[in-house]
């Protein structure tokens, strides 16, 4: 893999992790890049070095300045073409951020620009993120956790945190996605699954899973 395309996908991935400003540690990007800690802490070290990012020992990694506005770019193009490959090549849902993340290092900013355009500047991408624009603005777009919510509260799904292929296709099989209402019924005691009622239906959710699924009231 070129140099460049492997510094694109960590500082996508640092971006993806940080959930809006946390540290994140050097072992959790690892798992994410699926390569050893040695390896992930060798790349940490040269994105240092080249001013993307800064490292506290013992607690992660943060994007600088201009680390994040590298990671905005990749991330305005992965997501503009999540947008084409789902709505024009009609791709299942579950396949869309594996197969979106594979175009995004083979465009330039002519190509981005022009994919934007004929979509017609889609502000949000098919797993409900915001897709910032050519400037690096990035919508606001409070939301929490599935697992934090009151029982019997009716929700509606806003994104989807880190949706490759695994998880997205669990989702996809119990018939969620951004814009479904659950209502969370039950919980399963020692931190079992949640229980769900979905368009009438009981489904149940694991608790890890659960946490990467992002909702709002719908009242």
């Amino acid at each position: 893999m070129p140099e460049s395309e492997s510094r694109e996908m960590y500082l996508k991935s640092i971006y993806e992790l940080a959930n809006g400003g946390e540290l994140v540690p050097v072992s959790l990007l690892a798992n994410r890049m699926g390569i050893s800690p040695v390896s992930a802490a060798e790349m940490v070290k040269r994105l240092e070095e080249h001013t993307l990012i800064t490292h506290t020992p013992y607690k992660g990694v943060a994007l600088t300045d201009s680390g994040l506005q590298r990671a905005l770019i990749v991330i305005r193009r992965q997501r503009l073409w999540g947008r084409f490959v789902a709505d024009h090549l009609k791709i299942r849902w579950s396949q869309v951020y594996d197969i979106s993340c594979r175009l995004e290092h083979a465009t330039g900013a002519e190509v981005t620009e022009a994919l934007a355009e004929f979509l017609g500047n889609p502000t949000i991408c098919p797993h409900g993120h915001p897709i910032p624009d050519a400037e690096g603005n990035v919508a606001d777009q409070p939301a929490m956790p599935l697992n934090k919510v009151d029982f019997e509260m009716e929700v509606e799904v806003t994104r989807i945190n880190q949706p490759e292929l695994t998880l997205c296709e669990h989702l996809e099989e119990k018939g969620i996605f951004p814009g479904t209402k659950l209502i969370v019924i039950d919980e399963a005691p020692y931190n079992g699954p949640f229980t769900l009622l979905l368009d009438g239906q009981e489904i149940t959710l694991g608790r890890e899973i659960s946490s990467r699924v992002l909702v709002n009231p719908t009242s």
